[in-house]
Formats: C-alpha cells, sequence, structure tokens
C-alpha cells in the first residue's frame, strides 16, 4: 500500500504532502484580512539552476552594448539579433535593451504593456556593498552561490538559516480564511512537495497536469480491489493514536482529493492551446485548474512551477535558445488562457530563479552568480516598463562586481516578495511576518509600493 501512496517512508516530506495537504484548515487566519469578492492568484515559474538572465535581457545603447560584449566574450549575442525594447517610463529611463531573439512572444507582451523585468534582483540579508563585502563586514546569505541554499533563500525570504517554511506558506495561513472552504489547501503545486508553499500547519496540494492526485490509481475502475483494500484499511479502529490518527487523516484526504478531481473533471476545458513540453503542460494544468476556482470556492490562490535545467555551465548558447523559446511560448499561451477565463487582472505570474549568472565565460557556459533579471506578467500591474536597476555598466570589475561578474543585487527579493503580497491582499500590518527580513529593505508603514508594480 505504501508503495502505490508512494510513500518508502512516513516522514515530513511524504506523510504529510502526499496525505494531509488538502486537509490543513485555516487555524492561524489573521483577523485583520477583509475579503473583497475578488480572486486574486500568484503563479511562480522558478527557473531553477539559475537562469543566465544577461543574455535574456542585455542593454543596446552603443557603449553599454560594447561593454556586455567586452564581458561576455563567447556569451555574447550580435546586437542586430536581440529583440529590442525601451523602458519609456520605468527606471531605466529610456535605454534600449534587448529580449533574447528565442522570445519574440515576451517582447510583444512588454510592448503591450502586459509584461515587465525586475532588474538585478537577489537573496540579500541587508542592504550592501563591495566595500563591506571586501573588508568582510557584510552580513551576507548562507552559502551564497550554492544552488541548494540560494533555492532555498528564494522560497524562504529568510537567507541568514536554512528554513522549512516559506514565504507564500506564510502569507497563505493568513489569507486562506478569505476562501470559501478549507478542506481544499489555496496553495497548489505542479512540481510536487516545496518550501514556498509551505506554513507551519500548511503543505502545498500537489497535482499533475492533469488534476490527478494522492492515491495512484485509487479512482481506476479497472482497480476496484486496491481502492477496496485501502478502504478496509482506513475503516479499521486501531488502538495506537497515532496509526487512527494517520487513518482519519488519510480518509479526509483522499475524499478531498475526490471532490477536486470530481470538479476538475465537471469543469469545461480550457480551450486554447499550450506548447506540448513540461512547462506547457503545468500550465495549462494551472489554468484549468483555476477555471475551477468558482466550484472549489476560491478567492486566493498561489501555484508553484519549477522548471529544472537552467544550469548551464556548458553550451548556454545553445540550451537557452530551446529554453527561452519555450517559456516565451508557454508564458504567452498561459496569457490567452487566462483572457479566455477573464483572469488577466486577477492573476500574476512572476519568475525567480537561484540567482545570475557570471558576466564572463568558462568557455562554453557561465557559472554560478548572485543578481540577475526576473519578469512579471498580468495582474493588472503597470508593465511594459523596468522596475529595479539594471546596471548602466556591466563591464568586468565594475562597482557590483564581486568577481567574474557577480552582480551584488540592488534590489532584494524581500522588496519583490512584499510587492506580491500586498497585490494578493497580505496587509501591511502582516508584511513582517510574511517576510521577516522585509525592514531591513523597506518601511512597511509607507504609503509606497514597495517597487511600484502598482500604484
Amino acid at each position: 500500500m505504501l508503495r502505490q501512496i508512494g510513500c518508502a517512508k512516513v516522514g515530513s516530506t511524504t506523510l504529510y504532502s502526499l496525505l494531509l495537504n488538502l486537509t490543513m484548515s485555516g487555524r492561524a487566519s489573521s483577523e485583520t484580512v477583509q475579503p473583497d469578492g475578488r480572486y486574486r492568484a500568484l503563479v511562480c515559474l522558478f527557473l531553477d539552476g539559475g537562469n543566465d538572465s544577461f543574455n535574456m535581457l542585455a542593454p543596446l545603447e552603443q557603449k553599454e552594448y560594447a561593454r556586455y560584449r567586452t564581458a561576455r566574450g563567447s556569451l555574447a549575442l550580435e546586437r542586430e539579433k536581440f529583440l529590442g525594447i525601451t523602458d519609456p517610463a520605468g527606471r531605466a529611463n529610456g535605454r534600449k535593451f534587448g529580449v533574447h531573439p528565442a522570445m519574440p512572444e515576451v517582447r510583444d507582451l512588454y510592448n503591450s504593456g502586459k509584461l515587465s523585468f525586475l532588474c538585478n534582483v537577489g537573496t540579500l540579508a541587508e542592504p550592501t556593498n563591495l566595500a563591506k563585502i571586501n573588508n568582510y563586514t557584510a552580513r551576507l546569505p548562507l552559502r551564497l552561490y550554492s544552488h541548494a541554499d540560494q533555492f532555498m533563500h528564494w522560497q524562504t525570504s529568510t537567507p541568514e538559516t536554512r528554513g522549512t517554511i516559506g514565504w507564500a506558506g506564510r502569507a497563505a495561513e493568513i489569507l486562506r480564511s478569505v476562501n470559501e472552504r478549507n478542506d481544499i489547501s489555496m496553495n497548489i503545486s505542479l512540481s510536487g512537495t516545496n518550501i514556498f508553499q509551505s506554513g507551519k500547519d500548511l503543505i502545498p496540494y500537489s497535482i499533475n497536469p492533469d488534476g490527478v492526485s494522492l492515491l495512484n490509481g485509487y479512482n481506476d475502475p479497472s482497480r476496484a480491489f486496491f481502492r477496496k483494500a485501502v478502504d478496509s484499511l482506513l475503516e479499521q479502529k486501531y488502538q495506537s493514536l497515532l496509526r487512527q490518527t494517520y487513518a482519519d487523516l488519510t480518509r479526509q484526504a483522499i475524499d478531498s482529493a475526490d471532490i477536486f478531481h470530481r470538479v476538475w473533471q465537471a469543469t469545461p476545458k480550457v480551450q486554447t492551446p499550450f506548447p506540448d513540453t513540461v512547462m506547457g503542460r503545468n500550465l495549462r494544468g494551472v489554468a484549468q485548474s483555476m477555471a475551477a476556482r468558482g466550484s472549489l470556492g476560491m478567492k486566493r490562490q498561489t501555484y508553484f512551477i519549477r522548471c529544472a535545467g537552467w544550469d548551464h555551465h556548458d553550451e548556454v548558447l545553445n540550451s537557452q535558445n530551446h529554453m527561452l523559446a519555450d517559456v516565451s511560448r508557454s508564458v504567452a499561451a498561459f496569457w490567452q488562457a487566462l483572457g479566455e477565463l477573464g483572469l488577466q487582472d486577477d492573476v500574476l505570474l512572476f519568475s525567480a530563479s537561484d540567482f545570475g549568472r557570471t558576466l564572463s565565460s568558462n568557455g562554453k557556459g557561465s557559472d554560478h552568480g548572485w543578481g540577475g533579471h526576473q519578469f512579471i506578467l498580468g495582474g493588472g500591474h503597470r508593465g511594459g516598463r523596468f522596475f529595479g536597476d539594471y546596471p548602466e555598466d556591466i563591464s568586468l570589475g565594475n562597482k557590483l562586481d564581486t568577481g567574474r561578474g557577480r552582480l551584488i543585487p540592488t534590489t532584494s527579493v524581500d522588496e519583490y516578495f512584499a510587492e506580491l503580497a500586498l497585490w494578493l491582499g497580505v496587509s501591511r500590518s502582516d508584511l513582517q511576518t510574511v517576510l521577516p527580513n522585509i525592514g531591513r529593505f523597506y518601511d512597511v508603514r509607507s504609503r509606497r509600493m514597495p517597487l511600484g508594480f502598482f500604484r
């Protein structure tokens, strides 16, 4: 039975994520939350491995491009191949930039004012500079260039420690009482268990792109014997309190999974075509889940998609040609599906990645860096502009360079996530609960937004 469930052992990431993630109720919901009747959802597209974002978004002003070309060496793309954009209203003061040539759909979304870029963002324990780092007085994220640690820090937003609670999990524990029912988690993952959506007593609900979850084969008519065997085990009365609790919660989780899957099956299918790729199928699954939001009683949700394969120490140019094309086409299809659902102003998709890469080449690839660029789509935000600061000088040895073109972030992930959390409905009084370090970068009493995605 445990093999059928997918549990090799009863542990925190197996028992809870596979069995209990639908049943956690809203015990910790804040009294400050006031439902406004509007549906809102965040979608995190995590490019796992460290996207080389200085080729995703590059400067095209003549002097700036010359510095880019020198710094990047064999990794530089020809200036005329980039898809040109400008920033007439944002922080880049009208400078010219280029989107990677494999991303015409992203370029078009930017030009139509639906997508924006956040420049040179990364994990920070506190604001810092090169002088502090060189004289060893800077407080830095734990194991700065480590995949495992930076992947974790982006999800927890507490980079001094290795945490198990994510900022979306903290936000959900505050906001989930807004939803009409608590037997279905507001945090849904298309990529299994993750820290980002995990709270103190809340676990993300994992589905595949077809809305299937939990016991594989439990609802398969050809395997009625399996369902009967599971039901028989769960109906027994156990003397052990642990076993009885396990059985009771498993029963609740299966029942909730049945509810979710029945609603999924009864919901009209999204008609927008998606690329037949892992990312395309996952974003289609997100859109289909959102189509069922009314029947599931959802007013607030988060979604998590982990896209692997971005650690390009070799063949970065060839790899990005097809991987960034997949991102661009899949995100554009998702945007079209949101239009079909009437949700383009109610859903905010944002990218994240472990870190940026070195500007310098190691031959055919780039190595682990720090600050990098991300994109934001939808949610009624002020698109078609840049947020944060794209450095005017990205030559090697510039004032942000810690070595080999590893740039100190000029915007913290805390500011990034604070903007998203406030949009989702977290109050300013709860912001430090969701993001414990936000006070180092932003005055939560301020009337202005942290970055200005929204007025």
